[in-house]
C-alpha cells in the first residue's frame, strides 16, 4: 500500500502542475492575442510622453512590428496547445485520483490516449505555428527568424503509453484475482 500512497501522491501533485501550467498557457495566449490586437487596433501605439509603444520596441529593441505580430501569433498557437495537453493531464489525474489505483482499464485507457496526445499536440502546433509563422513573414516581409523549436514530447508520449500498458496489465491481473477469489 505504501506504493499505491506514493502513487496517488504524485497524482495530486500532477493535478496541481496541470491545472498551473493550463492557466499559465492560457494566459500567456490571451495576452499574446491581447498584444497583437493592442498593436492592430492603436495605428500609432500608445503614446508616453511623445514616445509611441512602436518607435520604443522598433529602437529599443531593435525589432520590427512584422516580428512582433509573428512572435505573439506563434506564442499563441504554442500556448493552446500546451493548454491542451494539460487539460487533459489534469482530467487523467482527476480520474486517477477518483478511482484510487492507476490500474483501471478506463484509467490505462485514458493514460494511452494521453500518450498519444503528448506526442501529436506539440506535432501539431509546431506545425501550425510555422504555417502562421510563413503567412506573417509573408504579410510583413519584414519579420526576423524566429526559433518555433521541435521539441516534440515523443520520449515522455512513447512513456505514457507504456505506463498505460503496464496499467491495463495491472487492471486483467487485479481482475483476475477478483475472479479467482469468487470462483
Amino acid at each position: 500500500m505504501k506504493t499505491l500512497n506514493t502513487i496517488q501522491t504524485l497524482s495530486k501533485v500532477g493535478k496541481i502542475l496541470s491545472k498551473i501550467i493550463f492557466i499559465v498557457s492560457l494566459v500567456g495566449g490571451i495576452l499574446c492575442l491581447a498584444g497583437i490586437i493592442s498593436l492592430a487596433v492603436i495605428p500609432d501605439g500608445l503614446k508616453f510622453g511623445g514616445v509611441t509603444i512602436h518607435s520604443m520596441i522598433e529602437s529599443n529593441a531593435e525589432v520590427s512590428l512584422g516580428t512582433c505580430y509573428a512572435a505573439m501569433a506563434v506564442g499563441a498557437v504554442m500556448c493552446a496547445g500546451e493548454a491542451v495537453l494539460c487539460k487533459l493531464a489534469g482530467r487523467y489525474f482527476t480520474h486517477e485520483l477518483e478511482a484510487g489505483t492507476p490500474f483501471t482499464f478506463d484509467g490505462a485507457k485514458e493514460m494511452i490516449r494521453l500518450g498519444i496526445f503528448t506526442i501529436c499536440v506539440p506535432v501539431a502546433s509546431t506545425a501550425i505555428a510555422s504555417l502562421v509563422y510563413t503567412i506573417m513573414k509573408a504579410a510583413f516581409g519584414d519579420v526576423a527568424d524566429l526559433d518555433i523549436g521541435s521539441s516534440f514530447s515523443v520520449g515522455l508520449g512513447i512513456m505514457f503509453i507504456i505506463a498505460g500498458l503496464l496499467c491495463r496489465h495491472g487492471a486483467e491481473i487485479s481482475q483476475g484475482a477478483v475472479q479467482d477469489a469468487e470462483e
